[in-house]
């Protein structure tokens, strides 16, 4: 009986697995690219500014202090964009929102390649950093926005999803970040703004070969538009009846619930959920990422280690242990993966502190740039195994959904004030005491360990349900 049942199921399930084939959702393949390109373009204007310092100080005769706003304009002007981008893709949709993004890039790259003069190289980095800014809200909400219907089911597929939001994004970002290090050793600085416009472009002329999102469409009551979307994202073949009368069923949902505010999140209920969020943004932040990356060229220069092969080092390091990372993410939980990677942060800003020290007492001269790298690429690789994408991750998990929308603006607006303050200071840290500024990033790492045990729960292998009611019980 058991083999003639075996028998019976078999045409079944190849019949499955032939229509599986048959409608893989290339179109969600694409559309995830076109987004993403905007994460790499996000990522090449922040690894700009590291390659390109001292030739634009030369070149300008930029004073520290003007090359200081140059590079923190990026980040206040990314303030601008994650706290527009919003309502803007809200009213003229994701991918009109992710133009804009690209119109901003576009604009401020050519900007900065024909500039001559301190405004024009501002006004050209605050319009890539409002870009940057945008992508970085709408990049995400796209990408889970066209995910299939599959991937918000079991518990399983709903972090694929997450990894497909927050990790591949990051990656691009990494990615970014890496290649404009590499390239910037071996181009000019205005050449390296014109390559910077490509991701840019390749996403603003992808959009028009990719549908809106359909979430969007039906929440617009754009009902036609909604349905042609739907299918073309799942194949001309797939029935998306069901998915569709899902998705009408959750926005008239989402529609009822009350209009969440920002003095909303201060209530009690949600005050943990909000001491999350913001302290793992504040620790990413104030631990010095920004400091570290928009100046890398400048702490081997000042290390004695070459400027060029410390570069190239630290941008294939970040990709590599980046792209590692994302399969482990569940197997090891968020809250080990942060442990870890604030204790690599927090030993990589010693050794650096060490070497400079050396350098500063005229001690122990061929250790100190040897000292300096091993320091520097500590911090990298510790930063993109954890600090880097798990904040992002587990925001995404600790908010209801009623607040989820405001909860992460304002957790994005702290997050991208923190990398403003930190780039703008750093070169003014460094002036003051080299060896002093690391000891002040690794008090701050060392702080966010203590925060993580203390504050973060393990979110591994729980359902949203279980993770609110561990959070907010």
């Amino acid at each position: 009986m058991s083999n003639a049942s075996d028998d019976s199921r078999e045409p079944l399930v190849e019949k499955h697995l032939a229509e599986s084939k048959q409608e893989q959702p290339w179109m969600v393949y694409l559309s995830t690219f076109v987004a993403v390109c905007g994460s790499f373009a996000f990522g090449s204007c922040a690894g700009y500014s590291s390659p390109a310092q001292a030739a634009i100080r030369n070149d300008l005769s930029l004073t520290i202090a003007e090359f200081s706003l140059f590079g923190s304009l990026l980040t206040f002007g990314a303030m601008f964009g994650a706290i527009t981008s919003g309502p803007i893709a809200d009213s003229i949709g994701r991918k009109g929102a992710m133009r804009v993004s690209s119109a901003f890039c576009v604009a401020g790259w050519l900007a900065i390649f024909f500039a001559n003069g301190v405004v024009a190289l501002d006004l050209g980095r605050l319009a890539t950093g409002y870009g940057m800014g945008a992508f970085s809200y709408v990049v995400p909400i796209f990408i889970a926005e066209i995910a299939p219907k599959a991937f918000r089911g079991a518990l399983d597929n709903l972090i694929i999803l997450i990894k497909v939001c927050y990790l591949v994004p990051q990656i691009l970002i990494c990615t970014g970040v890496s290649v404009s290090f590499i390239i910037g050793t071996m181009v000019t600085w205005r050449v390296l703004a014109l390559i910077g416009l490509v991701p840019c472009a390749v996403s603003f002329l992808g959009l028009f070969c990719i549908p809106e999102s359909p979430r969007w469409l039906a929440k617009m009551g754009r009902d036609t538009e909604f349905e042609a979307a739907l299918r073309k994202l799942r194949g001309k073949k797939t029935d998306v009846s069901e998915e569709a009368a899902e998705i009408q069923d959750y926005i008239e949902t989402l529609e009822r619930l009350p209009k969440a505010k920002a003095l909303d999140l201060f209530q009690r209920r949600y005050i943990r959920s909000v001491l999350i969020a913001f302290g793992l943004m504040v620790f990413q932040q104030f631990g010095g990422i920004n400091g570290i990356c928009f100046y890398t060229s400048s702490i081997f220069e000042q290390a004695g280690f070459p400027t060029r092969l410390g570069m190239i080092i630290y941008a294939v390091l970040q990709v590599v242990i980046t792209a590692l990372n994302a399969p482990i993410v569940d197997r090891a939980g968020r809250k080990p993966l942060l442990l870890v990677s604030a204790t690599g942060l927090v030993i990589g800003c010693l050794i650096t502190a060490v070497s400079f020290y050396l350098k500063a007492h005229d001690l122990a001269h061929e250790a100190v740039p040897v000292l300096a790298v091993v320091g520097i690429m500590m911090y990298i690789a510790s930063f993109s195994a954890g600090m880097g994408a798990m904040p992002w991750v587990v925001m995404s998990e600790i908010f209801p959904i009623n607040i989820k929308g405001v909860a992460g603006g304002m957790a994005t607006l702290v997050n991208w004030f923190g990398a403003w303050a930190v780039s703008y200071t750093f070169n003014f840290l460094m002036s003051w005491s080299s060896y002093g500024t690391f000891i002040i990033y690794a008090v701050i790492n060392a702080l966010a360990i203590v925060f993580v045990i203390a504050v973060v729960p393990e979110t591994k292998g729980k359902t949203l349900e279980e993770i609110q009611a561990i959070v907010n019980p």
